[in-house]
């Protein structure tokens, strides 16, 4: 009876040393990739959903909780549009250009569509603020 007891108790140990090894390797989806262009060199961010973004491909880089939250709402926003064929054009005095890729699509805008589409404006200072506190 002993050994049929630790035989039962191996089993369980087992099974639960493979159930708990279940979900290490899970990864977290990817959020969007911002790219901008224009004067200057390139910007390229690739934000996830776990909380990181590689800045122009480097390793990834933790991103504070207040901008994940903000990365994550801009998601939204911006499906939103991509979804709805928004479609803005370049103003005469556009200097950068973005595009962002998301699940459903990319969107791409000038930078002074962002006085007409406050989740473009949110987009273009989402960029700014990672491009010089998260990547430097």
């Amino acid at each position: 009876m002993t050994s049929r007891l630790a035989g039962l108790w191996l089993g369980a140990a087992a099974l639960a040393a493979a159930l708990g090894g279940c979900g290490l390797n899970v990864a977290s989806p990817d959020l969007f990739v911002l790219t901008r262009t224009g004067q200057g060199s390139t910007l390229t961010l690739l934000v996830n959903d776990g909380g990181t973004v590689k800045c122009n491909g480097a390793a990834a880089r933790g991103l504070p909780d207040p901008q994940l939250l903000q990365a994550r709402d801009l998601a939204a926003s911006l499906d939103a549009d991509v979804k709805s064929h928004l479609k803005p054009v370049a103003g005469p005095h556009s200097v950068y250009r973005f595009s962002v890729k998301l699940q459903d699509g990319t969107l791409t805008f000038p930078d002074t569509a962002a006085a007409a589409h406050k989740e473009l404006s949110q987009a273009e200072l989402f960029a700014l603020q990672v491009a010089e506190n998260t990547c430097k």
